[in-house]
């Protein structure tokens, strides 16, 4: 019988054979048809994978959830469930729609098993996005949903914060945790948030409203950043302190890389953006630990980037990490990564 986990290497030449965005947005629709038919539902699903775990009170099926990007408007939320994550994260969404950078901006290097992308958080924007959300029944159904917010590229870096406020005022009733992306390469200064006082001057303002949204909702909505592999070893220490001090709830470590050591003269290796896939493996183990070792063991960490194999999901989990998440591993490897995944976790 046909079994998209089983029949992936025979699809995937032919995604490969069109632009990277095409084969993106055309794997998508497909998968929502698919799911969209009660028929073919369970052909491109996986069996229920069961590894429970708490992550920052939340209780996960598994530990292994897909990373934000994939799906930026949250319109494929069940269809992604589908596939036997534990725990979906969605977005990057932006208050107002913006189209992202002009293609072609995301790339492949097959030799590398990586992407490198520029999409500047294209996006519909929060409306769009929150309808799209209220429409889906993961949650309903026990699943844990991440919503992952950032700024408008036109809205100045100093006023970041203001646009980061209207994110998680619209998502919090909609959201089992809120991440805010402090760390994608393409959206310009973006990365300058990391520092010890522009971190301190958005996660404050974020912790009242939280304080705020809680008392009036009954709700606490768990509060992570998502934060970069290119740090050294004293700033992800800034940025451990900053989050403890105001009680953030979690990390997700890491983002993708500017560092282009690791696929030197391969095709497309010297594109702008960010590089996703194994190259950022070594880079996110190192913050995870360095995370783990300043903030013990209180604090969740996401380990994400990289994750090619179940061996790769158990070092992030060794090196301090929660719970995983992928993202490029399953463009080249397809869904039986997370199976993949799952099993090496309960073995560990």
């Amino acid at each position: 019988m046909f079994s998209l986990h089983k029949s992936y290497p025979l699809v995937r030449p032919l995604l490969f054979s069109v632009d990277a965005e095409t084969a993106h947005e055309l794997t998508l629709s497909s998968l929502q048809k698919a799911y969209n038919c009660k028929l073919t539902r369970g052909l491109v699903g996986a069996r229920a994978l069961s590894h429970p775990v708490t992550l920052m009170g939340l209780p996960l099926r598994n530990p292994v959830g897909l990373a934000a990007g994939l799906d930026k408007n949250g319109a494929h939320i069940d269809a992604l469930a589908n596939l036997g994550f534990g725990f979906i994260e969605v977005g990057t969404v932006t208050p107002l729609p913006q189209d992202g950078n002009p293609r072609p901006r995301l790339f492949r290097l097959p030799r590398a098993q990586a992407l490198i992308n520029r999409m500047g958080f294209n996006n519909e924007g929060l409306d769009v996005f929150i309808a799209n959300v209220q429409k889906s029944h993961w949650r309903e159904q026990g699943g844990v949903l991440g919503l992952n917010i950032g700024k408008n590229a036109s809205t100045p870096i100093q006023q970041a914060t203001a646009d980061y406020l209207k994110g998680l005022e619209a998502v919090y009733s909609f959201a089992d945790y809120v991440t805010v992306n402090i760390s994608s390469p393409n959206t310009k200064n973006l990365r300058d948030l990391q520092g010890q006082d522009e971190l301190t001057g958005v996660v404050r303002p974020l912790q009242e409203k939280r304080r705020e949204l809680a008392d009036k909702s009954g709700r606490r909505v768990p509060l992570v950043v998502k934060i970069a592999p290119d740090l050294t070893p004293e700033q992800v220490d800034v940025i451990a302190d900053v989050l403890m001090r105001h009680d953030v709830d979690g990390v997700i470590a890491t983002n993708t890389t500017l560092s282009r050591g690791a696929v030197q003269g391969m095709p497309h290796a010297q594109e702008a953006g960010g590089l996703s896939g194994p190259p950022v493996h070594e880079l996110s183990l190192r913050v995870i630990a360095r995370l783990r070792q300043q903030t013990g063991p209180g604090m969740a960490i996401i380990g994400v980037g990289g994750i090619a194999s179940g061996q790769q999901a158990c070092e992030k989990i060794q090196a301090g990490a929660n719970a995983v998440q992928l993202y490029t591993g399953l463009i080249y490897k397809g869904p039986r990564l997370v199976e993949e995944c799952v099993r090496a976790l309960q073995a560990l």
